[in-house]
C-alpha cells in the first residue's frame, strides 16, 4: 500500500494489537502480541505494564516489516480502561497494574461515596464510584501498600504508560480519564473536589487533552526500540470503548454500537453529559471533542463464552486442532441445533461481578432451569443467549433515557459469529449491522491520529472516509417472539438469587 499511513496501538487485556491504516480505512498491516494475566487472589486481576511495552515494541516492529516507517504520519493510542499504573521518580513501575476487572476495592468505593456524597460525586463525575474504576484502587494501595504510594510520583492509565515510553510525556485524554472517578466529566478536566477529598496531588496525574490533540512525539530512544521515526506525533487517542466506537462510526446521535469483546458494551453518542437516574450506565467524555457518550457495560460477554470453552469444551478444542478450525465455531455449530430459548435453560453471565444493570461486584453467574432434557449444546446456547440478554438490559436503559438507538452496529470478536449476530438481532428485535473491517479500538485510535495530524478535518470526516459496514442481520419473527418470554425470565433471576449466592 502506498501513501500516508496511520498507526493505531491498542493495549488490551489479553494482548496488544498494532495496525497501520491508510486514509481510505484499508488496513495495510496488523500484528498482535499476547501477555499473561495474574489473579493472585480471588477477584483480583493484575498485569505487568512492562509486558505491555514489550508487546507494543514487538507489534510495531512486525507492522513496520510490512510498511515503511517513513509513511507513518501519526500514532494513536487506545487501551483497557481504569487500570492503575504507579511509577517512581525514574519512571519505573512500582507494582503490577490493578486492572479494570479487579474487584478488591468494594470497601474503598463505599468510603469514597460516603466521604464525597453521592450527589456531589454524580455532579462531578457523572457516575458512581465502581470497583473497576481507578480512584478506589488508589485508596486501596494507600490502605494496604502505603510505602508504594509514598514512592509514587506518577499515576497513569494503561495506554498512557505506552505513551510515556514512546514520548517521555505524562499525558492522558478525556475519554480514558472519565473512568477514573477523578475527572469532572461535564467540564472535561480533573476534579478539584475529588482530588481534595481523596488527598491526591494533581501533580502526580498526567495532563488531560482532548482525544485528537497531539500529546508528544516519538523520542530517539523509543525510535531505536520500535523502528518508528523519531519525532512522529503521538495523539491522545481514547479509552478502548471510545476508540472502538470511533472505529465503528458512532460519532453522531442515533447510531449505537454493541461490542462483544471480553466485556460487552452498548455505546451511544450524546451531545450532553446526561446521566441515568439509577446510575446503571456510565456517562463519559467521548473521543469526539465536545461530545459525551452513555454506555452500559457487562463484565463477562465474550469472556463468558471463553470460560465455557476452556472449562467444558475439551472435545471441541481437540477437534478444532485436528481440523484447523476454531473451537468457538464448533461450539456455535452445536448451539445452533437448539431452539431459541434453550428449552427453558437460562444463563446469568455474571462471572466476574457486574456493572450494568446491576453495579454489584459480588454478582455471580448461574445456569437456571436445567432438566434431564438439556445437553451440553443447550448450555452452550444458553451462554450465547444470556450475554445477549445482558446487552439488551443496557439497550433498554438507553431507550428509557431517550437516547436515540435507531441503528445498531456490532463490533468485537464475538460479532464475527453468525449465530451470535442472529441471536442479538432476535433478542433486540431490531436489525443489527456488523462493522465490516473490525480491527477493534486500534482502528479508532488510528483514525484519531489522522485527525490529530491534520489528515482529516474532524472525527466525523475520518469515519465517513474509513468506516465500512457488513450486511445487516434482521430479526426472525418466531425467534424474536420466543425471546420475549425468555428475557422476562432472565430479568427476574438476579433479584431472586442475589441473597442466595455468596457475597464475597
Amino acid at each position: 500500500m502506498s501513501g500516508p499511513l496511520l498507526l493505531g496501538i491498542d493495549v488490551g487485556t489479553t494482548g496488544t494489537r498494532t495496525i497501520a491504516v491508510g486514509l481510505d480505512g484499508k488496513v495495510a498491516a496488523s500484528a498482535v502480541e499476547e501477555y499473561p494475566l495474574s489473579t493472585p487472589q480471588p477477584l483480583w486481576s493484575e498485569q505487568n505494564p512492562v509486558d505491555w511495552w514489550r508487546a507494543a515494541v514487538a507489534t510495531i516492529r512486525r507492522v513496520l516489516e510490512a510498511v515503511p516507517a517513513s509513511a507513518v504520519r501519526a500514532v494513536g493510542l487506545s487501551g483497557q480502561m481504569h487500570g492503575l499504573v504507579l511509577l517512581d521518580d525514574r519512571g519505573g513501575v512500582l507494582r503490577p497494574a490493578i486492572l479494570w476487572n479487579d474487584q478488591r476495592t468494594a470497601r474503598e468505593c463505599e468510603e469514597i461515596t460516603r466521604r464525597v456524597g453521592e450527589a456531589t460525586l454524580v455532579a462531578e463525575t457523572c457516575n458512581p464510584v465502581l470497583t473497576g474504576f481507578t480512584a478506589g484502587k488508589i485508596a486501596w494501595v494507600r490502605r494496604h501498600e502505603p510505602r508504594v504510594l509514598d514512592r509514587t510520583r506518577r499515576i497513569l492509565l494503561p495506554k498512557d504508560y505506552i505513551r510515556f515510553r514512546l514520548t517521555g510525556e505524562f499525558a492522558t485524554e478525556v475519554s480514558d480519564a472519565s473512568g477514573t472517578s477523578l475527572l469532572n466529566v461535564p467540564q472535561r478536566a480533573w476534579s478539584r473536589t475529588m482530588l481534595d477529598a481523596l488527598e491526591i496531588d494533581e501533580g502526580r496525574l498526567p495532563r488531560v487533552f482532548e482525544s485528537v490533540r497531539i500529546t508528544g512525539a516519538v523520542t530517539g530512544a523509543a525510535a531505536a526500540e520500535t523502528g518508528l521515526i523519531a519525532g512522529t506525533p503521538v495523539v491522545g487517542g481514547g479509552g478502548d470503548q471510545a476508540a472502538g466506537a470511533v472505529g465503528a462510526g458512532i460519532v453522531r446521535p442515533g447510531a449505537v454500537s454493541v461490542s462483544l469483546g471480553t466485556s460487552g458494551v452498548v455505546f451511544a453518542h450524546s451531545a450532553l453529559s446526561q446521566v441515568d437516574p439509577r446510575l446503571r450506565t456510565h456517562t463519559f467524555c467521548h473521543a469526539v471533542p465536545g461530545a459525551w457518550h452513555v454506555m452500559g457495560v457487562m463484565l463477562s460477554a465474550g469472556g463468558s463464552l471463553r470460560w465455557w470453552r476452556d472449562a467444558f469444551c475439551e472435545n471441541e478444542r481437540a477437534q478444532a486442532g485436528r481440523e484447523g478450525a476454531a473451537a468457538y465455531e464448533l461450539i456455535a455449530r452445536g448451539a445452533s441445533r437448539v431452539p431459541p430459548g434453550s428449552d427453558g435453560l437460562v444463563f446469568l453471565p455474571y462471572l466476574t461481578g457486574e456493572r450494568t444493570p446491576h453495579p454489584d461486584p459480588y454478582a455471580r453467574g448461574a445456569f437456571v432451569g436445567a432438566t434431564l432434557r438439556h445437553g451440553r449444546e443447550h448450555f452452550a446456547r444458553a451462554v450465547f443467549e444470556g450475554v445477549a440478554f445482558g446487552l439488551k438490559d443496557a439497550l433498554e436503559i438507553l431507550k428509557a433515557m431517550n437516547v436515540p438507538a435507531g441503528e445498531l452496529r456490532l463490533t468485537g470478536g464475538g460479532a464475527r459469529s453468525p449465530l451470535w449476530r442472529q441471536i442479538l438481532a432476535d433478542v433486540f428485535n431490531q436489525t443489527v449491522t456488523p462493522v465490516a473491517a473490525d480491527e477493534g479500538p486500534a482502528f479508532g485510535a488510528a483514525l484519531l491520529a489522522g485527525v490529530g495530524c491534520g489528515a482529516f478535518a474532524s472525527v466525523e470526516q475520518a469515519c465517513d472516509a474509513a468506516v465500512r459496514l457488513g450486511p445487516p442481520v434482521a430479526p426472525q419473527g418466531d425467534a424474536a417472539q420466543a425471546y420475549v418470554e425468555a428475557y422476562a425470565r432472565y430479568t427476574r433471576l438476579y433479584p431472586a438469587l442475589r441473597d442466595v449466592l455468596p457475597r464475597s
